[in-house]
């Protein structure tokens, strides 16, 4: 009887344990906490799924968990990678730590935002914008294009976040893509020249420029759309409308090799591709919807009227990590 009692409590914990392992889905993200907590939580209340999240620092952002991933290649430990742009998604395919998924929810976002293999799909957009105080600034003065930065009206009166992490190693590695390597380091040689400011983060570009520190800098239009709905006093550029134009950022998505919970791993992600997240995130963030039809504040542009930098994302991903060693001798010396 005993024995009986004893195989019969080993197996329930058993149950128990395969039970509690099938609801949960682990998910690591370079996407702000503040905006991409809300929308894993509302997936959390409507599937009953429960989401373990790992999220980036503001300082580290995209690296930390990219690094993260790659360590544990042959011991994953997470389902899903969201991130705040492909390139890191990229990295992480050539490397083989992703697999192919075709997800439904994605049948009508443009191509140009999806890996052809699958391995990767964009929704929900942000653009690497200008933002200057305008009690700095006059408006007859505000840049029009990237390279402006390294006129000497511009002397010691801009910022950037750090190269080494976030959207701005993107940002770098698409101009020496359009650009070249020759042409891309020498404007970031005049522009170190000029006196740029070399901030800690997006974050901390907008709150130099936001308090007066400097006139003007690059982020992307979510740090932006923050500063004008905290009440402050600053303008927004989409840069290089008549030349190279703006480097568009969709989030992207995708399901980690030999995942633990893949299958619930594809609900998530069938879930953050839908119009209902793509409408949560230009609520809060003033994120720019790849679907069509999905409805948005007055405050966030569409993409139909942005001229884009036409990149590839895939040779964007291989020139980011051939310059790395490039961009720490820029960042130091």
């Amino acid at each position: 009887m005993k024995n009986y009692l004893a195989i019969s409590l080993i197996f329930a914990l058993f149950l128990f344990s395969c039970s509690t392992e099938n609801k949960e889905v682990v998910v690591y993200t370079s996407v702000d906490q503040v905006f991409s907590e809300p929308v894993l939580k509302d997936f959390e209340k409507e599937t009953g799924i429960k989401v373990k999240a790992v999220y980036d620092t503001e300082e580290t952002k995209s690296t930390g968990v990219l690094n993260r991933l790659i360590a544990e290649k042959n011991n994953p430990q997470c389902d899903v990678f969201w991130s705040g742009d492909p390139v890191r998604s990229v990295v992480l395919k050539n490397k083989g730590i992703t697999q192919a998924y075709q997800s439904p929810a994605a049948n009508d976002i443009n191509k140009v935002y999806k890996d052809a293999q699958h391995h990767w799909t964009g929704f929900s957009a942000r653009a690497r914008v200008l933002i200057y105080n305008k009690s700095i600034l006059p408006d007859s003065l505000v840049p029009k294009s990237i390279f402006d930065l390294s006129k000497k009206v511009y002397q010691n009166k801009f910022a950037i976040a750090n190269p080494l992490f976030g959207t701005t190693t993107f940002n770098i590695a698409a101009l020496f893509n359009v650009l070249g390597d020759e042409k891309a380091k020498q404007f970031l040689t005049d522009l170190k020249a000029n006196g740029l400011v070399i901030a800690t983060s997006n974050g901390d570009v907008k709150k130099r420029v936001v308090q007066g520190e400097t006139a003007c800098g690059l982020t992307d239009t979510d740090d932006a759309h923050e500063a004008l709905a905290e009440g402050a006093d600053i303008g927004i550029v989409f840069l290089d409308q008549e030349g190279i134009g703006s480097l568009i950022m969709p989030n992207t998505v995708c399901l980690i090799k030999n995942a633990p919970n893949s299958e619930k791993g594809k609900k998530l992600i069938d879930y953050l591709l839908s119009k209902q997240t793509e409408a949560k995130l230009a609520i809060s963030c003033a994120q720019m919807p790849l679907h069509k039809g999905v409805q948005v504040p007055e405050n966030v542009p569409s993409l139909d009227n942005i001229v884009p930098m036409h990149i590839d994302y895939d040779k964007t991903a291989q020139k980011l990590e051939e310059i790395q060693e490039y961009l720490k001798n820029w960042v130091e010396n």
